[in-house]
């Protein structure tokens, strides 16, 4: 008997991880279904890293795009998230294809683009600028109001030193006199 004496202590450590990744999980879709919340998400899967050196805006064809997986990553993204119940007064997104494809994907809302959310990888020398715009955007939401961002790894991690994976969720909240930006959660759904 004094084999299996392992075996229950896995189990039941395996258990207590178990339950604090449930309620880690209903803690954060607690805080999706709240007022104010705000959600820095960085666009569905894109294979790659930057875009070509023939870039163009308003041609998807030069851009580093959603694949397969990308679009049915944003998809379920989107219908789970109704199906917790979350739903966005605004939904924002950057001009590049793939986050408005993600945006629309997810079917969350009317997108608008918002260039502040445009990616500034291969020009930082708007990071500052675009960083303090895309705070003010926030600051500017009415607060019982929540909007979804679909934006680029370098505009969150500018914003609130936190590297996110494709599809990740940053919920943010901006608070007090001061309007204060505070990271209140990370969420990484599933992917396909």
């Amino acid at each position: 008997m004094q084999g299996f004496k392992w075996i229950r202590h896995f189990v039941i450590a395996l258990a207590v991880c178990l339950c604090s990744v449930v309620q880690a999980e209903q803690s954060i879709r607690d805080k999706l279904v709240q007022p104010g919340v705000h959600v820095l998400m960085r666009h569905a899967l894109a294979p790659g890293m930057g875009d070509p050196s023939n870039f163009q805006l308003e041609d998807c064809t030069t851009q580093r795009i959603l694949n397969h997986t990308g679009r049915q990553q944003a998809t379920q993204i989107g219908q789970l998230l109704r199906d917790q119940g979350v739903s966005f007064n605004q939904v924002f997104s950057s001009q590049w294809c793939r986050c408005l494809k993600t945006a629309q994907l997810m079917a969350m809302g009317k997108v608008q683009p918002a260039p502040m959310l445009n990616s500034f990888f291969r020009d930082p020398s708007t990071a500052k600028s675009q960083t303090q715009d895309l705070r003010e955007l926030l600051n500017s939401l009415p607060q019982h109001e929540k909007a979804l961002l679909v934006t680029h790894q370098v505009n969150i991690t500018a914003l609130t030193g936190i590297f996110p994976r494709s599809g990740e969720m940053i919920l943010v909240a901006v608070s007090g006199n001061s309007r204060s930006l505070k990271v209140i959660g990370r969420f990484l759904p599933n992917a396909p």
